[in-house]
């Protein structure tokens, strides 16, 4: 049977992930099926994870309701042998969704910075409410200038005519469900603003 059979939240995703069982011959194929609370005791197939190589099953738009705990399982087969179902734990994709930090497009224009984020979801996901916090701030100094709770598709735009040298940008996503959720920061991306010469 497959081993540390894990449902988690990496970046957006709900992955079902597992390792395979000791002793596994190298033609092991799994297969997966999700529960969900609304109806227990009904296994669903999924159809992009049967018969798979991998060891792990993005299961993120195959969840018909992503506001109820859901759990999986994992099965080996090999030839005409199979092994029993490994289940995993129960998981909620709106209470435990993960979030990565968004990608930052930044233009700079004469005096002014258009700045917005990308997020890496999958389109299922899409009209959830998510959010980014940026930070601006000049090249080592500690003091950063803070946009909060900016909706995902919003472009932020900043008025630089009074700020000279290298500044930095770095955002996170967030997130508002029982509280709010937050991604670590993107790592600084830095413009050098109004440099004369």
């Amino acid at each position: 049977p497959p081993q540390n059979v894990t449902l988690l939240s990496k970046d957006f995703d709900m992955i079902l992930t597992w390792t395979p069982g000791e002793g596994s011959p190298p033609d092991v194929t799994y297969t997966v099926r999700y529960e969900s609370e609304e109806h227990m005791d009904k296994w669903i197939k999924v159809p992009h994870c049967k018969n798979i190589h991998r060891t792990s099953c993005n299961l993120t738009c195959v969840l018909p309701n992503l506001f109820v705990k859901v759990r999986a399982r994992v099965k080996a087969v090999s030839g005409r042998f199979q092994s029993p179902w490994v289940e995993s734990q129960s998981k909620e994709y709106h209470l435990d969704v993960e979030l990565a930090p968004p990608l930052l497009n930044v233009d700079v224009k004469e005096n002014i910075i258009h700045v917005n984020a990308s997020f890496p979801l999958a389109t299922c996901v899409e009209s959830f409410f998510w959010m980014y916090d940026l930070n601006l701030w000049e090249a080592g100094s500690e003091d950063k200038k803070q946009y909060e709770h900016i909706l995902r598709k919003t472009t932020v735009t900043i008025d630089t005519t009074a700020l000279r040298g290298n500044y930095c940008l770095s955002a996170r996503s967030s997130f508002q469900n029982t509280g709010f959720k937050y991604s670590k920061f993107s790592q600084p991306m830095c413009v050098l603003l109004n440099h004369k010469g």
